[in-house]
């Protein structure tokens, strides 16, 4: 198993006195590394403007450049925008009230995207398209020397404002600002080098982080009928990331690694990038196996960024694999598909981190936030019990206190045993334990009924316009209808009783029993019931 720490030492204490300086001195901090590391010039701008320089750039690139990336930047949107739709609010049902959770993103996302060796507008795509599905308000994207496509780029993202620096100071700026230059942001993400990945370790807390990442890697599962030749294009692909890029291939014979081999050999020479690619070689492996099942469990000991199934049955044993950054099933999803923009996100984790997380995407925005909210302290009366049980057992006396402040007094569990939904009754529409009690909407009955609630003791909040009110101090909804309504609610069992004139009654045809004559009111007001339970006790509620 190879697990290797994400950040390495020496980087971390070049990097932290980075941090620091930006976090406790800002701009000025921030400017002086900037002309430091010759990201600008002395006095040049470092704050780079969608509608002003990113639009520039935009316009700058051919016709045919800017056809590519906002063709990507569709396909980044289009999957970021199904994740997002898999994931929702919810509310479920607690004893007393309910519970459940809202998704919003964070306010500010960084976005960073390395311009060290490649200009990497692929990687502002990722980052900044993701964010703002996501629902981000602010997009920040900070990438060193940015080319007039990695601007374009972040352009196409809709990012706000595109920072010119890099690496630990870059990182630090997104976290913490830069004064009235820049706000921080509330989540920071992108690949980057080691130093990126040792200040993300420093911020990680105060910000959301997406992964620390380490150098990239790729996995090469293949059988003996694979293709050697697109095999070696693979490895290179990733080789020529960085001179400490992990390229690797496991396959079923001496002769299949042979063959690939000599591709890599042949490829190598006339590749552009071989500088780089040779040194990334010498860091990957290739291992014979005796089958595709013993490949499956060394991938998956491994957890590998990057894994990639040129085998038979592809599909079938892609879908058994468990830990994994990236998979790519079949000879024909190459890995660079993914960099550059099939839909997935292409930051991944790194060093057998993808055992316990996964790649950035939409998710990484987002906050679940749970709420609760209890109505009925009697009908919660249990799990408040339980609550002060609890903290007792755990020493937390005051927790136990405040859960014992909830419990209801006597008073309201006697209300609630003479008022409580009768056993056999079965309202249609109501899911909770309360009484339903219909009353006139408006007019004199609905007076007259108020008077009659209040001198039963009810209490009740009724926010305006809305035509249902629950009571505080007793298990009962009140359901303000027009009075001709009423006895048609009752007879069909939408609500438990129903208070509206006798004549009324008589002209509804509904089958219903006056349980309870009132004796207030010119029409002669009367309590009814569903006939089938003319004989429960509702006397009570009077």
């Amino acid at each position: 198993m190879i697990r290797r720490d994400p950040v390495d030492s020496k980087a971390r204490l070049i990097a932290e006195p980075i941090v620091d300086a930006v976090r406790t001195e800002g701009e000025a901090a921030v400017r002086r590394y900037a002309e430091q590391f010759g990201e600008i010039q002395p006095g040049g701008k470092l704050i780079l403007r969608r509608e002003v320089e990113l639009r520039e750039a935009y316009d700058s690139i051919s016709a045919d450049d800017r056809a590519c990336i906002e063709r990507t930047a569709a396909r980044i949107r289009a999957f970021a925008a199904a994740q997002r739709a898999s994931i929702s609010a919810l509310k479920v049902p607690i004893p007393g009230g309910e519970a459940g959770h809202t998704v919003e993103p964070v306010e500010a996302a960084g976005c960073y995207a390395p311009g060290g060796r490649y200009p990497l507008p692929s990687s502002v795509l990722m980052t900044g398209i993701t964010a703002r599905v996501a629902g981000c308000s602010r997009v920040v994207v900070a990438s060193p020397r940015p080319s007039a496509i990695t601007m374009a780029a972040a352009y196409v993202a809709e990012a706000d404002v595109l920072l010119p620096i890099g690496g630990a100071h870059a990182i630090a700026t997104l976290a913490y600002g830069a004064g009235e230059l820049l706000e921080a942001c509330d989540a920071v993400v992108g690949p980057g080098n080691q130093y990126v990945t040792a200040a993300k370790s420093l911020v990680a807390g105060r910000v959301a982080i997406d992964m620390l990442a380490g150098p990239s890697e790729c996995l090469v599962i293949a059988d003996d009928d694979a293709d050697a030749a697109t095999v070696a294009k693979d490895l290179l692909a990733q080789a020529e990331h960085d001179p400490q890029a992990l390229p690797a291939l496991i396959c079923l014979s001496e002769a299949f690694a042979a063959a690939v081999d000599a591709q890599l050999e042949a490829q190598l020479a006339v590749l552009p990038t071989a500088d780089i690619a040779s040194v990334a070689l010498k860091n990957g492996y290739t291992v014979v196996v005796g089958s595709v099942e013993e490949a499956a469990a060394i991938s998956d000991r491994l957890a590998v960024e990057h894994v990639e199934l040129h085998i038979k049955n592809a599909m079938q044993v892609g879908m058994r694999l468990k830990h994994y950054g990236g998979l790519f099933i079949g000879g024909n999803a190459a890995e660079v598909l993914g960099d550059y923009g099939a839909g997935p996100n292409h930051t991944l984790p790194t060093g057998g981190t993808a055992r316990s997380t996964g790649g950035l995407c939409v998710m990484t925005f987002l906050r679940v936030r749970t709420w609760m909210r209890v109505d009925d302290p009697v009908a919660a009366q249990q799990m408040t019990a339980d609550a002060v049980q609890l903290g007792e057992l755990e020493g937390l006396h005051g927790h136990a206190a405040a859960a014992r402040a909830r419990l209801p007094g006597a008073a309201l569990v006697r209300a609630s045993s003479l008022v409580a939904v009768p056993s056999g009754i079965s309202t249609r529409g109501n899911s909770d334990e309360r009484l339903l009690i219909a009353i006139p909407k408006k007019g004199r009955m609905h007076e007259k009924c108020l008077k009659f609630l209040e001198a039963a003791g009810l209490e009740y909040e009724r926010p305006d316009r809305v035509d249902v009110a629950l009571c505080t101090n007793m298990p009962i909804k009140i359901v303000f209808l027009p009075a001709s309504d009423i006895a048609m609610f009752v007879g069909e069992g939408n609500v438990d009783v129903g208070i509206t004139g006798e004549d009324i009654i008589a002209e509804s045809e509904q089958i219903v029993h006056v349980n309870l004559k009132l004796g207030f009111g010119k029409c002669r007001l009367g309590l009814q019931v569903p006939e089938e339970h003319m004989g429960q006790p509702l006397l009570d509620l009077t």
